[in-house]
């Protein structure tokens, strides 16, 4: 299996970090890079064939190398972009989203949600799983060919998530990793 990851915003955060919580000094890329890369050797290890691409480029519309154009053109069995959500401060938890809730980007959807949530409430049981949503405006969902996935792990502006992904980051990993090993076998 092919499984193209992309690790959310602008390589080092130039033009676009992300979300950002100032008070941790964390940025949503370098987070989503650092579990991106868990995730491809994790997948590796298991057989997977795996591409690797942080651009801010997702359809054409920016410089560098283009998100969905790259997907696409490799050829993957599977596209996941990895993120982290913020809000008010107060939100906590994982979220998947999918293009529809009916199809195959769903079922993979809804097998890393359960892992993600699985893993992390294992560690922290305040952790909320927000589960499975549907979101056909997102260009990676929207003009990739293959069944696709945006993760948000948690929430970078909540204390207690911004703790969990700082210091669990591999637990992270292996949760997105095994979800899409378990959407493989079914």
């Amino acid at each position: 299996m092919k499984v193209f990851i992309n690790p959310g915003h602008s390589p080092n955060g130039d033009p676009d970090p992300g979300a950002v919580n100032r008070q941790a000094d964390l940025r949503e890329c370098d987070l989503a890079l650092g579990v991106g890369k868990k995730v491809q050797y994790y997948l590796e290890q298991a057989g997977c064939l795996t591409k690797l691409l942080q651009s801010d480029n997702l359809m054409g519309e920016g410089v560098g190398p283009c998100v969905t154009e790259t997907a696409n053109d490799w050829g993957a069995d599977l596209f996941v972009s990895i993120h982290c959500n913020a809000s008010n401060g107060d939100a906590r938890g994982t979220e998947v989203l999918c293009f529809a809730v009916d199809g195959a980007g769903s079922r993979l959807a809804l097998c890393i949600d359960k892992r993600l949530a699985m893993n992390i409430q294992a560690i922290d049981r305040a952790f909320s799983n927000r589960g499975v949503k549907e979101r056909p405006d997102l260009a990676v969902l929207r003009a990739t060919k293959m069944p696709a996935v945006l993760i948000e792990l948690a929430f970078i502006d909540n204390m207690e998530d911004a703790w969990l992904l700082t210091n669990y980051p591999d637990e992270f990993a292996r949760a997105v990793a095994c979800g899409v090993t378990d959407y493989e076998g079914i």
